[in-house]
């Protein structure tokens, strides 16, 4: 059955795979999307499709239109994007979820809130399960987006056992591929930019600290099934690759994969920046049947060609 879906963020790295996905399924899409981060030219290939429509808007404002299911993915999501502006981030996340779930309710929509797996802070546990609550501290410079997220949540719940809401709400873990911002500031943009550029590649400590890295395309089939799941399905549940690497064994990937002599520096970690991150996915494997299919090698040659296209353009 053909529906009419709601994208905020749809412009965004994750966005226009999703929108891409849902028009290949035969859904209509409508994109919203401020071009805070997102960009046109990730969604350009879309716009001749009948079934797609873009509109210029900003989640913090209230929107008017009639769809059946709305995945709210507004937001910046690289530390560099959302630490430029901290209040306007946090007004992302927390009246950004309130406009779109007052949108829900009003039309009877289905919504899958696009949360993190920053919610868990720097973890005290690994990996990390949904029922864990977070070591978050609630005043530093990752908080407008780690407690944006978190009071976002809040209000999915509240929405959903004050006014019986069908809601969805999923915990993102590091995911990569291709229309990634160059300029994100996110491990795998930044080592593979710098690797085809020749330029050394930075890492904060001593490489030590672990990460999961997803491939957009296995991220984005999660959220699918998470949207197609019944009512009494709500998670919060992960997404998100659980083998577990490195920074440095990341760093030596992207060197072999991209051919570079870059050689590899050492800079000052980061204020709060999580030790470990890997998300336990035994929910998603028993309520969604998902499982991520695609290895780091693979996932970072589609990624790094994407990249050489990019800055050979």
């Amino acid at each position: 059955m053909t529906k009419k879906i709601l994208v905020t963020g749809g412009a965004g790295f994750l966005g226009s795979h999703l929108c891409e996905r849902l028009l290949d399924a035969g859904h209509e899409v409508l994109c919203a999307d401020n071009y805070y981060t997102g960009n046109k030219s990730n969604i350009l290939h879309l716009m001749e499709n009948p079934r797609f429509e873009l509109m210029r808007h900003d989640v913090t404002f209230p929107l008017y239109v009639e769809v059946d299911e709305i995945y709210n993915l507004a937001c910046p999501a690289s530390p560099i994007h959302y630490q430029h502006d901290p209040v306007q981030t946090t007004k992302t996340s927390v009246h950004g979820a309130i406009n779109m779930l007052g949108l829900a309710k009003r039309v009877g929509a289905k919504i899958l809130q696009a949360s993190t797996s920053e919610v868990y802070g720097d973890p005290s546990i690994h990996p990390q399960v949904e029922s864990y609550w977070g070591n978050v501290n609630p005043i530093g410079i990752r908080s407008c987006y780690d407690e944006g997220k978190r009071c976002a949540e809040t209000l999915f719940f509240d929405y959903h056992r004050q006014h019986q809401l069908r809601i969805k709400v999923m915990r993102i873990f590091n995911t990569y591929g291709p229309r990634m911002h160059p300029d994100d500031g996110r491990v795998v943009s930044n080592f593979i930019v710098q690797a085809l550029k020749g330029e050394p590649i930075t890492i904060y400590g001593d490489g030590s600290q672990t990460r999961s890295f997803c491939y957009v395309d296995d991220l984005v089939e999660g959220m699918i099934r998470l949207m197609a799941t019944g009512d009494e399905v709500t998670g919060p549940i992960n997404i998100g690759n659980p083998n577990e690497f490195t920074i440095m064994e990341l760093a030596k990937a992207v060197i072999a994969e991209t051919g570079t002599e870059s050689k590899i520096i050492q800079l000052d970690l980061p204020s709060d920046d999580p030790k470990q991150r890997k998300p336990d996915i035994s929910l998603a494997e028993s309520v969604l049947g998902w499982a991520p299919t695609v290895e780091l090698e693979a996932g970072l040659q589609h990624t790094v060609a994407y990249f050489r296209s990019l800055l050979n353009a």
